[in-house]
């Protein structure tokens, strides 16, 4: 595992300088993120370059080569913005040690998560254990009002599949297919209740197991058939009910959620999906309703492209479209904990 300073060649596109900051794009905005000097809050993107969960699940390599090919879709992209955006650069899994990757992340996550709220660009979807241990390390170690009450920590997941598999091998060491099944059994251990909407899953690729895990653990579930632009009113409706009933949010997004003719550049194609007229104005409203009801969303993820099936960009330019949205929908000012409120932790330990 290494940890990479932020490339900033990476960050190249159009310049318009006859429209001076009103025709700026992202990569004439994105600076280097150092957290040894305090910088104004802001959003910092990570890089997760990880292929081992992916391969432990038995999926098609390619997505550690997404962190750059997004940071490139992403560069030419307009901003609107009057918030800083930094780059803190890539967490490298080149050892098989996925373990120790998902720590080097989460450690970063921690380490922002007091001032920012973090964007991380996998890698697989083992990708979501790292982001909520870095979660839970920045909450567990807030200062709060009442030690008393454990936080409600809502996890929103778009994907095809639930990634609830029980860690199998290699010391339970998991997988693309296990991160939510681990922060399961990580809240069970520290008392936390674990709420969990996943939304879009295919009943084609998700066992009739994983579907009674998911009624066991009193999930959200809602499956890709019923996930139409009719359905909008009802969807927003039930979300709104699940976001208020949280402390903070995790939001990940899983391109394998979305459609293989929008999305063929991910590890498991979908033959069905969830339309992407349908995810954005979740996404959106996700933002919209936590905003007004002072919940923070201290971390977002995208995970799963695989540039190696991808055609002309056409999926990593899908997934800067949703960075994008998640950048540009929330304030930075919502990763601190004390603008939600009372949202009293137990620190138990890690």
């Amino acid at each position: 595992m290494k940890h990479l300073p932020a490339d900033m060649t990476v960050w190249q596109g159009r310049v318009d300088p006859e429209d001076g900051e009103r025709g700026l794009r992202l990569h004439q905005t994105i600076s280097a993120y150092d957290n040894s000097v305090e910088q104004p809050p802001g959003v910092v993107i990570y890089g997760f370059a990880c292929d081992e969960g992916v391969a432990r699940n038995q999926g098609r390599l390619g997505a550690a080569l997404a962190p750059e090919a997004l940071r490139q879709a992403l560069a030419n992209l307009a901003w609107h913005n009057s918030h800083p955006l930094y780059d803190g650069g890539t967490v490298v899994c080149d050892d098989s040690d996925l373990v120790l990757a998902q720590q080097g992340l989460s450690q970063q996550i921690h380490r922002s998560l007091p001032q920012h709220r973090v964007l991380t660009l996998g890698g697989g979807h083992e990708t979501a254990w790292a982001s909520f241990q870095g979660l839970s390390r920045h909450l567990t170690h807030s200062h709060v009002n009442d030690p008393a009450q454990p936080p409600k920590i809502g996890i929103i997941n778009f994907d095809a599949h639930f990634d609830l598999r029980t860690p199998q091998g290699r010391s339970h060491a998991g997988s693309s297919g296990t991160p939510f099944a681990q922060i399961a059994q990580y809240c069970d251990k520290k008392g936390w209740p674990f709420h969990y909407a996943c939304l879009g899953v295919s009943r084609t690729s998700n066992t009739q197991a994983l579907f009674d895990k998911a009624e066991q653990r009193h999930c959200w579930v809602e499956e890709d058939i019923n996930m139409q632009v009719a359905a909008l009113p009802a969807l927003k409706g039930r979300l709104t009910q699940f976001i208020q009933s949280c402390d903070y949010l995790y939001l990940t997004v899983d391109m394998d959620v979305f459609p293989a003719s929008v999305a063929p550049g991910v590890s498991a194609p979908a033959a069905y999906g969830v339309p992407v007229a349908v995810i954005e104005p979740l996404i959106r409203h996700l933002f919209t309703v936590a905003q007004k009801q002072h919940i923070p969303v201290p971390i977002c993820d995208i995970t799963e492209v695989n540039p190696h099936y991808d055609r002309d960009q056409q999926t990593s330019r899908l997934a800067a479209r949703m960075a994008w949205t998640m950048i540009h929908t929330a304030c930075p000012h919502q990763s601190c904990p004390q603008q939600a409120g009372s949202h009293p932790i137990i620190d138990q330990g890690e």
